[in-house]
């Protein structure tokens, strides 16, 4: 089973347009939206939920007060600043503030304080009209998105040896941070997204750094690359040093804004970039 992990070294490259031309053209890949944090899949391809789970990416501590001696011990301990005191003889703990690292729960000599997992996103199988779907989102201020990528890799992974699928495209999410990581180890091959700014070329650097690092195959898109020709040649230099082939020339082209109000992918009209997607796919050679 191939997995194609689409990636950018910042956000709005144009990373989820192309991956959902992609799965249009590859006809029969499982999809997995992997940017838990901002996913944006759903947008163009309208999914339906048919299946729906919680997350739980870590715990929290929370005080009974009932139990409570009001020692202060947790006051003491705490690194984070989440223990309060908001009247003389009562402890809290500031639930926003917990980095669920327990050691308030360690310390407490009356043993009252509980550490209760925390539902911290959630997860979801979905259809398409190009495939199925997973995907998710991480709730606002929630934790471990990595595993939270993780989760929905393995979920597609196991989908697609259900359903047969010989491929996995992944939408990532931007950067080279954590979630990043946990998108693209074991991956087959990466997709580089960029643009031809400098910023574009330093985060593109970047993120084929951490693609050489885990030696995943890596290959780049040119997004908008006749808006500056002369950037775009950078690009591919760069690039090559990296031992990363060039595999997409993409063109400005105002009407994808369109399509994206339309919630359509670029490919399900003729669109002037959708030819330029298509040569994309055709290099990149992947088996049916």
């Amino acid at each position: 089973m191939d997995e194609i992990v689409i990636i950018s070294g910042k956000g709005g490259t144009g990373k989820t347009s192309l991956t959902a031309s992609l799965a249009f053209l590859a006809r029969s890949a499982l999809l997995a939206d992997c940017d838990v944090d901002a996913p944006n899949l759903a947008l163009l391809l309208a999914p339906e939920v048919l299946e729906r789970a919680s997350f739980t990416g870590g715990r929290k501590a929370s005080i009974r007060s009932r139990d409570c001696t009001a020692c202060g011990r947790c006051l003491e301990e705490c690194r984070f600043d989440a223990v309060r005191n908001p009247e003389p003889g009562r402890y809290a703990i500031d639930g926003g503030a917990c980095e669920g690292c327990g050691v308030c729960v360690r310390f407490c000599p009356a043993e009252a304080i509980d550490f209760e997992p925390e539902v911290s996103g959630e997860w979801m199988i979905s259809s398409t009209r190009c495939g199925s779907m997973v995907h998710a989102r991480l709730h606002p201020g929630g934790e471990n998105s990595g595993k939270l990528v993780s989760l929905v890799r393995q979920k597609a992974r196991q989908l697609a040896e259900a359903e047969g699928s010989h491929l996995v495209l992944v939408d990532g999410p931007p950067g080279v941070g954590c979630p990043v990581i946990a998108s693209v180890t074991g991956a087959s091959r990466v997709l580089v997204v960029t643009e031809p700014t400098v910023a574009g070329v330093h985060d593109m650097e970047r993120v084929l750094q951490l693609a050489r690092h885990f030696t995943i195959p890596a290959s780049v898109c040119v997004n908008k690359w006749d808006i500056n020709p002369e950037m775009s040649e950078r690009i591919e230099a760069a690039a090559a040093k990296t031992g990363a082939d060039v595999v997409g020339h993409l063109r400005y082209d105002p009407g994808v804004t369109a399509m994206q109000m339309e919630g359509r992918a670029p490919v399900e009209a003729a669109t002037p970039i959708a030819e330029d997607i298509r040569r994309l796919w055709a290099r990149l050679e992947v088996a049916e």
